[in-house]
C-alpha cells in the first residue's frame, strides 16, 4: 500500500529536517550548539511545513472557502501552536485538524464564520451556518493566535442571524471557555444579556414542570439513537454548563444578582441530573422519555450511551457517579479499535449498519462524541484524587481517535482524512460510503467535517495546560509516564503570554535541562523531574 505519510519513527532527532539522524547526532549537536537565548522559541514552524505540504498533495480541493490549500501553511505558521512528540501518528493528526479547520473559516457580510460542512447542506441556516457543533468550534479555535475569526463568530450567534436553537449548543460555557484562553471580558459582558435570553428561550421551549430540559435525538445531532428521544444526559449538561458560565459572566459584569440566581440554577439542574437521569443499577447516566406528570417516575432507556459521560465534560457530577467510567474501556462497553462506540455493544440494539439513515447514532463511532468524552475523561482524570481510570486510558482513546483519520483510496493510497461516522471495527466512513453507493449529492459531503475537536484535547488533556480565568498557570499532562522521552508545545499565546510546555528526559533533545518545564516568554517559571501537576503565577503578578 502506498503511503502518502510516513509510520511511527520514535529515534528522530532535534533537527526534524533530516529525520534519519540517530541519537548520537542529537547529543553532538547538543553539545556544539550554545545555549539557547531566552526567549528563543524551542519549535521551529518550519520543521512542521512538510505535514501541510504532504496533505496538499493528497487533497480533492471541491469547496475553497476564505484560505485555500495554496495559503494554508502561510496561515498557520504564524497562528497555531506547535506540538511535538515521537508519536508521528498523533502529532500527524495534530497538523492535519488545523490544516481541516483553517478550510471551514468563511468570510461573510456580517463577518467570520465557522462552517461544520464545506459545500451547502440543506438543514444549514444563514451562510451555511450550523450550532450543532459550534461549542466545539470555540474550543478548538481559541488556540488560534488571530482572535478575529472567534470574535465574529461569537457575535454571528446573537447579533448576526445565528440560529442558536436550532440544534443543543452549549453557548455561554464555550465563550467562556475561550475567554478563560483569550480574555477578552468586553466581549463576554457585551453579549451577556444575549446568553440570558438563549438561557430562557430554552426553558420556554425545552423545560417540562420536572425541571428538566427535553430533547429529540436529531437536534442533539444525534439521530437513530436507541434511547430515542426525552429527558437526555445531553441537554441537561449543555443547560448546567450555561448556568455555570453565566453565573461567573455575570459576576465579571459586576451583578452579583444575576450571578446568584444562575449559580441556584445550576444547583437545581445539577441535583436533577444526578437524581432522576442516573440509573443505580446500570450505573450510568441515561435519557428518559417526557412525561406529563412532574410527580411520575422516569423510566429510564435500557441502554447505555456513550452520551452518558457528558455531564462529566462540565464537571457535574459527584465523584461516587465515576464508576460509569469503566464502560469506556470495556470491550463489551464502548471499546473498539477506532474510537468508542455510541451505544454499548452488549445491547441487542446495537448495530453497524450500511442500510437506512446514513447518520446512526445506535453504534457508529462518532468524532462529535468521543471528543466530548475524552475532555469529560480529561476533566475527570484532574478532578478527582482517585479516577477509575488512569493516564494510560485516556491515551489510548486519544490514540484510537487519532488513528481513525484515515481514508484508503481505491488506488491503494492511505490519506488522512476526517468525516461523518465510522465504522469502529473497520475504521471506514459509513455515511460517506453509503452517500457513494446513492450517489447523492453533493459529493464528499463529509471531507473535512468541522463536528470535533482534536488539537484542544491535545493542548488541555494530553499535554495538559488546564485554562483558567485566574493569574495561575496550570499544567497538569495526562501522558504516561515513561511513555516519551521527550514532547514539547510551544508558542501557546495564553493571557497575553507565550508559554511552552516541555518535557526532555535526558535534557539533550531540547536543550533547556531535564524533566517537565513550563515557560512563558521565554522564561522557566515551573519545573519537575517527572509528569505531574504544577501551577506557577503568570510573570508579572505578585505573590498573593
Amino acid at each position: 500500500m502506498r503511503m502518502l505519510f510516513r509510520p511511527m519513527d520514535r529515534s528522530r532527532c532535534s533537527t526534524r529536517s533530516r529525520r534519519s539522524h540517530g541519537r548520537l547526532g542529537s547529543v553532538l549537536l547538543a553539545l556544539l550548539l550554545p545555549p539557547p537565548a531566552v526567549g528563543q522559541p524551542v519549535l521551529q514552524p518550519e520543521s512542521f511545513r512538510h505535514y501541510v505540504e504532504e496533505f496538499n498533495v493528497g487533497d480533492e480541493e471541491l469547496y475553497p472557502q476564505h484560505i485555500r490549500n495554496a495559503e494554508a501553511w502561510s496561515f498557520l505558521a504564524p497562528n497555531i501552536p506547535l506540538f511535538e512528540c515521537p508519536d508521528t501518528e498523533l502529532e500527524r493528526t495534530y497538523y492535519f485538524r488545523w490544516w481541516t479547520f483553517r478550510k471551514h473559516l468563511k468570510q461573510t457580510p456580517d463577518g467570520f464564520i465557522v462552517t461544520e460542512f464545506l459545500p451547502p447542506v440543506p438543514w444549514a441556516g444563514k451562510y451555511n451556518s450550523i450550532n450543532c457543533p459550534a461549542a466545539h468550534h470555540l474550543y478548538e479555535g481559541r488556540w488560534l493566535h488571530e482572535t478575529k475569526f472567534l470574535d465574529d463568530y461569537s457575535l454571528f450567534w446573537f447579533r448576526h442571524g445565528g440560529d442558536p436553537r436550532r440544534y443543543s449548543f452549549w453557548a455561554a460555557d464555550a465563550l467562556w471557555a475561550r475567554h478563560r484562553v483569550t480574555p477578552n471580558p468586553s466581549l463576554l459582558t457585551n453579549l451577556l444579556p444575549d446568553l440570558v435570553a438563549n438561557f430562557e428561550a430554552w426553558e420556554q421551549e425545552r423545560r417540562d414542570p420536572n425541571g428538566l430540559f427535553w430533547q429529540v435525538d436529531g437536534q442533539d445531532g444525534m439521530e437513530v439513537s436507541i434511547g430515542g428521544s426525552g429527558y437526555r444526559a445531553t441537554l441537561n449538561s449543555y443547560m448546567f454548563g450555561d448556568a455555570v458560565a453565566l453565573a461567573r459572566i455575570a459576576t465579571l459584569a459586576g451583578q452579583p444578582d444575576l450571578a446568584d440566581r444562575f449559580r441556584a440554577e445550576a444547583t437545581r439542574i445539577k441535583q436533577l441530573v444526578e437524581s432522576r437521569l442516573w440509573d443505580e443499577s446500570a450505573q450510568f447516566f441515561k435519557v428518559a422519555p417526557r412525561t406529563e406528570d412532574p410527580s411520575t417516575p422516569l423510566h429510564l432507556a435500557d441502554v447505555r450511551e456513550l452520551h452518558g459521560f457528558t455531564p462529566w465534560y462540565f464537571h457535574l457530577p459527584e465523584p461516587r457517579f465515576a464508576v460509569a467510567w469503566k464502560q469506556l474501556v470495556d470491550p463489551r462497553g464502548f471499546r473498539a479499535p477506532f474510537g468508542p462506540t455510541t451505544a454499548e455493544q452488549r445491547h441487542p440494539g446495537f448495530a453497524i449498519a450500511y442500510e437506512g439513515h446514513e447518520c446512526q447514532w445506535n453504534g457508529p463511532s462518532w468524532p462529535y462524541s468521543t471528543a466530548i468524552t475524552l475532555t469529560a475523561l480529561a476533566n475527570t482524570l484532574n478532578d478527582l484524587a482517585d479516577p477509575p481510570l488512569t493516564r494510560q486510558d485516556y491515551f489510548d482513546t486519544l490514540r484510537a481517535y487519532a488513528l481513525s483519520h484515515r481514508l484508503k483510496r481505491p488506488d491503494g493510497t492511505t490519506v488522512p482524512w476526517i468525516d461523518e461516522n465510522l465504522n469502529p471495527y473497520t475504521g471506514d466512513w459509513i455515511a460517506r460510503t453509503l452517500l457513494r453507493q446513492r450517489q447523492q449529492k453533493p459529493v464528499e459531503r463529509g471531507k473535512d467535517y468541522n463536528h470535533s475537536t482534536f488539537c484542544d484535547l491535545i493542548i488541555s488533556g494530553l499535554v495538559g495546560l488546564r485554562p483558567r480565568e485566574d493569574d495561575v498557570l496550570e499544567i497538569s499532562p495526562l501522558v504516561p509516564e515513561d511513555l516519551w522521552d521527550y514532547f514539547c508545545l510551544d508558542q501557546v499565546h495564553y493571557h497575553g503570554r507565550t508559554v511552552t510546555i516541555l518535557f526532555d528526559k535526558t535534557g539533550e533533545r531540547y536543550g533547556r535541562g531535564r524533566g517537565l518545564q513550563v515557560r512563558v516568554d521565554g522564561r522557566r517559571v515551573a519545573g519537575s523531574d517527572s509528569l505531574q501537576r504544577l501551577t506557577a503565577l503568570l510573570p508579572g503578578k505578585q505573590e498573593p
